[in-house]
C-alpha cells in the first residue's frame, strides 16, 4: 500500500475516532436516529477514497473508484461495496468531511487575501435544459464572461494556507459573505475592486481588520503605505489557487448528479489543497516594511 495513502487513513482515521461518538450520540438525542445502524465501510475508509481521488488526478469518480480502488486497493479496503453503493455513502460523509477541514485551516498572520472563483456546473448553452441544480445555482459573471454554478469564496495567509471558505450561488456579490469569513482574522485583508464598500471597509475595521483594496478609475487618488501597494501586487498568489484547485484537484466539472455529492466533491477538494507541500506563498516579513513611506495609489 502507497505510504502516502496509509498516512493519509491513519490521519483521518483517528479524526473519526474523536468525530463518530460525539456525532451520533448527538444524532439521537436530536432524535433523527433512534439508533446507529453499523456500515459494511467504515466512516474513515469512505473519507480516504474520497479525498485520495483528488490526489491521483483522475478526471471521473467513476474510472479512478472501478480502475483503481477496486483494482489495487482491495487488499487495503477489504469491505468496498460497488461503485454504485458507494456514490450513495458519500452523502454520509459530508459533514464529516467539512468538519475535518475545519481542523486543516491555518493561521492568520495578520495578512490575508480574499478572492471568489466560479464554479461552472454545466456549458452555459445547457442552462434552459439543466435540472441536477436549477433550485440552487444561479447565472454570475466574473472577469471572464458568464458563467452558471456557483461561487467559491476563499481567504488565505501569506504562506498560501487556507484560511476561510465559503460557497455562495452565481449570482452572490462578492462582498456577502465576507463578515461570515473573517471570524477569528486580523491584521490587513487585501482584496480586487469587486470588495470596495465604505460600509463594509468600517465594519471590519471596528472587528481590527483594514481592508486594502485597489481603487477604481472614477475614484480620486490617495496615498497608501508601499508594504500595502506591493501586497496587492501580489494577490496573484490566491489566483494561483485557483488555478490549483480546478486543473489539479478536479474542485469543477460539469459530470454531477447530486447537489450533496458535488459538495462532497468541493470539500474533498479544498481538503487535498491542504495536504499539498508546496503551497504558493510570499516570502515576507513586515518589520522590513514598517518604516516604508506612503505613495499615491
Amino acid at each position: 500500500m502507497n505510504d502516502d495513502i496509509v498516512s493519509l487513513f491513519c490521519d483521518v482515521d483517528d479524526f473519526c475516532l474523536e468525530f463518530e461518538p460525539i456525532f451520533n450520540k448527538h444524532l439521537i438525542q436530536d432524535g433523527h436516529r433512534k439508533r446507529i445502524r453499523k456500515r459494511k465501510m467504515a466512516l474513515s475508509e469512505v473519507m480516504t477514497i474520497i479525498i485520495w481521488f483528488h490526489m491521483l488526478g483522475y478526471r471521473t469518480f467513476k474510472a479512478y473508484y472501478t480502475k483503481e480502488v477496486m483494482k489495487h486497493l482491495r487488499g487495503e479496503f477489504p469491505n468496498l461495496v460497488s461503485y454504485n453503493r458507494f456514490v450513495e455513502l458519500m452523502g454520509w460523509a459530508l459533514f464529516p468531511l467539512c468538519c475535518y477541514l475545519e481542523g486543516k485551516k491555518g493561521r492568520c498572520s495578520g495578512i490575508s487575501f480574499i478572492d471568489s472563483m466560479s464554479i461552472s456546473v454545466c456549458h452555459n448553452l445547457r442552462i434552459s435544459s439543466h435540472r441536477v441544480f436549477s433550485s440552487v445555482a444561479a447565472r454570475g459573471k466574473n472577469s471572464v464572461g458568464w458563467f452558471y454554478g456557483f461561487k467559491l469564496h476563499l481567504i488565505v495567509n501569506d504562506q498560501g494556507e487556507l484560511l476561510a471558505f465559503h460557497l455562495t450561488p452565481g449570482k452572490v456579490d462578492d462582498r456577502k459573505p465576507v463578515l461570515k469569513m473573517v471570524k477569528g482574522l486580523f491584521g490587513k485583508l487585501f482584496g480586487d475592486k469587486g470588495y470596495i464598500s465604505q460600509e463594509l471597509f468600517k465594519l471590519l475595521y471596528e472587528r481590527g481588520i483594514v481592508l486594502v483594496t485597489r481603487i477604481r478609475k472614477n475614484m480620486k487618488n490617495k496615498l497608501m503605505v508601499i508594504f500595502d501597494k506591493l501586497m496587492l501586487r501580489k494577490r496573484a498568489i490566491i489566483e494561483t489557487i485557483h488555478d490549483q484547485l480546478k486543473n489539479i484537484c478536479q474542485i469543477e466539472h460539469t459530470r454531477h448528479r447530486s447537489v450533496i455529492n458535488f459538495l462532497v466533491n468541493v470539500v474533498s477538494a479544498l481538503i487535498v489543497y491542504t495536504y499539498r507541500e508546496k503551497k504558493p506563498s510570499l516570502n515576507i516579513r513586515v518589520s522590513d516594511f514598517c518604516d516604508l513611506p506612503a505613495v499615491i495609489l
